[in-house]
Parts: C-alpha cells; sequence; structure tokens
C-alpha cells in the first residue's frame, strides 16, 4: 500500500479523500494550503501527493512547481478546470496525472494504480538494464537513472527519462503510441496529448523541434523512433 498526501481544502473532499484511502489500506496524510503540502513532502517520504489546484493560499499550478523543485514524488492533479492548454501546462510543469472533478473512487484508485506502478517500477520484472545506453551522442544509464547529450547532463523529470530510455533501447525502431502508453505510462488506454506533451518538451532539451528532429522522430499515425543523427 502507498504514503498519500491529500492536499484539498474544502473539508467535505478531503474527508471523502482520507476515508476511501484509508479503507483501501493506504497510509494517509491531508493538508489545506499549499504552504503546508511543501512542509510535509519536505520532511516525510510520500508515495504519491493528490494535488487540488483551488487552494486559499496558493494556486495549486503554482505550488506544482514548486513541489517539482525539491521532489520527484508522483503528482496526480485533482481538479474542477477542464481547459485543455491548462492541462497541457500542467503535464509540462510536472503533473503525472490529472483528473477533473467530480470523479468517482474507482476512477481515483485506478490512476493511483497506474502512478504507483509506472514509479515503483513494477511491470520492469525487476531492476533496469546495467548497461549504459548509447545512440549518437546521448548517453543513458538506466541504472543511475541519469542522462547526457555530447557529454552534457540532461534536466529530465522523471517520465522524461523513462520515455527517453525506452526509446533508446530500440534505436531505429518506430515504437506504436499504444505500446508507449502501455510500457511508459503503464495505462492499457489514454490521450495521445499526453506522449505529444512530453515528446514536445523532451524534443526542447534535446535541442530539436518536431519540424527539425534530430533525435526524436514521429511517423504521423504509426508511432515514435529514436535514432542517431544522420
Amino acid at each position: 500500500m502507498a504514503s498519500v498526501l491529500v492536499v484539498e481544502d474544502d473539508q467535505f473532499v478531503r474527508s471523502a479523500l482520507i476515508r476511501h484511502l484509508t479503507e483501501a489500506s493506504h497510509t494517509v496524510r491531508s493538508v489545506g494550503t499549499a504552504l503546508e503540502a511543501l512542509r510535509e513532502v519536505a520532511h516525510v517520504g510520500f508515495d504519491v501527493v493528490i494535488l487540488d489546484l483551488g487552494l486559499p493560499d496558493l494556486d495549486g499550478a503554482e505550488a506544482l512547481k514548486m513541489l517539482r523543485g525539491i521532489t520527484d514524488v508522483p503528482v496526480i492533479i485533482a481538479t474542477a478546470r477542464d481547459d485543455e492548454a491548462e492541462i497541457v501546462r500542467l503535464l509540462n510543469d510536472g503533473a503525472d496525472d490529472y483528473l477533473t472533478k467530480p470523479f468517482s473512487v474507482e476512477h481515483l484508485s485506478a490512476r493511483m494504480a497506474a502512478v504507483l506502478r509506472r514509479s515503483r517500477g513494477a511491470a520492469a520484472g525487476g531492476e533496469p538494464p546495467s548497461r549504459v545506453i548509447q545512440v549518437g551522442g546521448l548517453s543513458i544509464d538506466p541504472l543511475r537513472r541519469q542522462a547526457e547529450l555530447d557529454g552534457v547532463a540532461l534536466d529530465l523529470t522523471r517520465r522524461e527519462f523513462d520515455l527517453l530510455a525506452f526509446l533508446a533501447g530500440r534505436p531505429g525502431v518506430v515504437v506504436p503510441r499504444r505500446e508507449l502508453l502501455a510500457e511508459v505510462w503503464q495505462q492499457s488506454y489514454g490521450d495521445d496529448q499526453t506522449i505529444d506533451v512530453h515528446l514536445s518538451w523532451l524534443r526542447r532539451k534535446l535541442g530539436e523541434t518536431a519540424a527539425r528532429p534530430r533525435y526524436l522522430h514521429t511517423l504521423r499515425g504509426v508511432g515514435v523512433k529514436l535514432e542517431p543523427p544522420r
């Protein structure tokens, strides 16, 4: 079971989440403000954070950026906002998943399980490969979870690293989006937008664009491949 931090100022919603998660045998702590959440995360090791956006002291989107400055703990956004641009922005800022209120406890449980599988690497069936993967100027160390481009360290989020390492382990192979969702996101279904957002973010850090790719190549309607520049 998981250690969960619930960041929610609505007492009714907060109580319902605590009750559901506790009944599911999770260890739950809860706070009602962003600053309290930052203090908790700085001192307690959580497996996942459920973060509301409408907090009284600081907007949840800003809180997310601050959380990402001190921890890589998986964060699920719980929001009543369904604006597509904002959802993309949240994913860009490091959210692992999001749920639009109102949502069922079953939906929350499924999303939490997927996020926890990803963070714990359960689907890999053991330790990551020990060898360093080299693709052109890219060097990826799965054990140390470090990546370099032409000798310069890349500052990657957990999901960016997982995506890059998965593609680099299959250089020149076109990987279908469905396979990326299953292997990197541990989801049997999902929105292609999630993949596109992380690919776009990863491309920026590799110094390329979709229009001028160097390593990451998208084949419309087919999938994505990583190969060294020619």
